[in-house]
This record gives C-alpha cells, sequence and structure tokens, in this order.
C-alpha cells in the first residue's frame, strides 16, 4: 500500500497534560472562525470534541443538527489522541510530547486506502495552536469571529508575500506563517478582525490594479516610517483630505491604502 500522509509539530508553551486540554476541549477556542475552514461555514456555530474513545469530533449547527467529523479511537490525555475520519478516509494521529519550555504536538494524518480520499488539512489547522496557547489566560473566553467582509488576495508566491507583508506592512496574523520552503494551499492574515486570505495565482496577472486596499492604522507616522525603511515602495506619502493617508505596494505591485485610525474604532 502507498504510504500517504501529512505531517505537521507545533511547539506551544504548555506541559503535554495542559496542551491535551487546550486541543481538545478548547477546540472551539482555537479553531479560526474563517470562511473556508468549515465544511458548512454558513451554519457552524461551534467545534466540539467529545471526549474518550468513541467519542466525536463535530462541527455543530443551529439546533441539534452537527456534522461528525471523525471518531476517537486512542484516549490518552498529556500523551496521545487518536481519530478516525467520517468525512474521507484517514486516520489521524496526535501527540504530547514534553520539551523544553512546553510541548512538541505532533500530528499525522494518513490515508488508509490507496483509492481513498483525503483532506490534509491538519498541517495546516495544527498551526493555529501556539496563537491561542499564548493569549489564552487574557483572552475573554469568546471565540475570534471574523468581520463580514473578507479579501482575497493572489500572489506567485503567498508565503514569501504573507511574510513581507507582516514585516514590513505590520499585518497581523492569528495563524504561524510559513517559514521559506513551505507553501500551504492559503494564508490568513488580519487586520483587526478582517481576514486577508492570500492564495496562489492561477489567472493572468491584471496590467493594471482594479482594487486598493485600506487599512486603519493606531500610528499613521510610525506605520509610514516602518513601511518606508523596511523597503516599500511609496506612492504617495502622508496627506490630509479629510482623512491622514498614505499609499504603497507591495512587491508584487498590489495597492495599499494606510490611514490614522479614529479614537473611536476598536
Amino acid at each position: 500500500m502507498t504510504d500517504l500522509s501529512a505531517t505537521a509539530s507545533v511547539e506551544v508553551a504548555a506541559d503535554p497534560a495542559t496542551a491535551f486540554q487546550i486541543f481538545t476541549e478548547e477546540i472551539d477556542q482555537w479553531w479560526l472562525r474563517n470562511p473556508i475552514n468549515f465544511f458548512d461555514s454558513a451554519r457552524v456555530t461551534a467545534m466540539r470534541i467529545e471526549p474518550g474513545v468513541g467519542g466525536r469530533v463535530l462541527e455543530v449547527y443551529s439546533g441539534d443538527d452537527v456534522l461528525e467529523l471523525a471518531t476517537i479511537t486512542d484516549w490518552k490525555p498529556g500523551a496521545r489522541l487518536g481519530y478516525r475520519s467520517s468525512v474521507d478516509d484517514t486516520e489521524t494521529r496526535i501527540d504530547f510530547e514534553p520539551v523544553a519550555g512546553g510541548t512538541r504536538v505532533t500530528v499525522v494524518q494518513s490515508l488508509i486506502r490507496d483509492d481513498g480520499k483525503a483532506f490534509y488539512f491538519w498541517p495546516r489547522v495544527i498551526r493555529w495552536l501556539p496563537d491561542w496557547t499564548s493569549r489564552r489566560a487574557a483572552a475573554s473566553g469568546t471565540p475570534r469571529e471574523v468581520d463580514r467582509l473578507a479579501i482575497a488576495l493572489y500572489y506567485e508566491d503567498p508565503a514569501a508575500a504573507a511574510r513581507w507583508l507582516r514585516d514590513v506592512f505590520q499585518l497581523t496574523s492569528w495563524d504561524t506563517l510559513p517559514t521559506e520552503g513551505e507553501h500551504p494551499s492559503w494564508i490568513e492574515l488580519h487586520v483587526g478582525n478582517a481576514a486577508v486570505l492570500l492564495f496562489k495565482r492561477t489567472h493572468p496577472r491584471p496590467v493594471a490594479a482594479d482594487h486598493n486596499i485600506w487599512v486603519y492604522v493606531d500610528d499613521l507616522d510610525a506605520h509610514f516610517t516602518h513601511s518606508q525603511s523596511h523597503g516599500a515602495k511609496i506612492r504617495s506619502e502622508i496627506n490630509h483630505h479629510g482623512y491622514r493617508s498614505y499609499e504603497a505596494e507591495d512587491p508584487e505591485g498590489h495597492p495599499w491604502t494606510f490611514l490614522q485610525s479614529r479614537p473611536t474604532m476598536r
């Protein structure tokens, strides 16, 4: 049988027993609620893992309606979690290994039939865990919800673009961004609760940009200085015409406008 699997690891600042608890009991807190992270994002209200062998991994909808994603086959708190998928032909094993400063969480998702189907989403999903682990003590207990408007941008190299947008334009992410050589299917950045989704360009690049992304920042002058010093192409310096703003380009020519936020903005 062909050995087809996907493996990924992250390290979290928690002991193995706590990391296991976070992974299972708090999955609804760390699972990103972006539009493409569910089987039915229009109806989903929560994610849930039922404890113990025979428990289920569930996508929860209104009322008593759920989608069973998997059945638990191995349940060893602080050490290992295993399940058999109900939506494809894979088995998944998650190991919790103590390391200096916390726990290494390793997930292996394996195809169990040569002619089966596999949604290898875990190498992407596991990257969300460290962010929640680091901020859970100060979090409100309410899962993060993205705004009703999300932006999709297309790049020749989305991973490199994501790192540049983080380092130069100071966009943030609830995710762990890909390192050199990693090429995930999509990358999620955030401006407040708004999602900026980066994808691989699969169509010809337009001759001229037909869009512009507007981002409100807390300190426009500091942001401008940072962007300029890190090599952003400045289209127009800070000006004032009802709002203070400046315009710049990213390495693939997408135009961005940065504006001074109002005191009342969250």
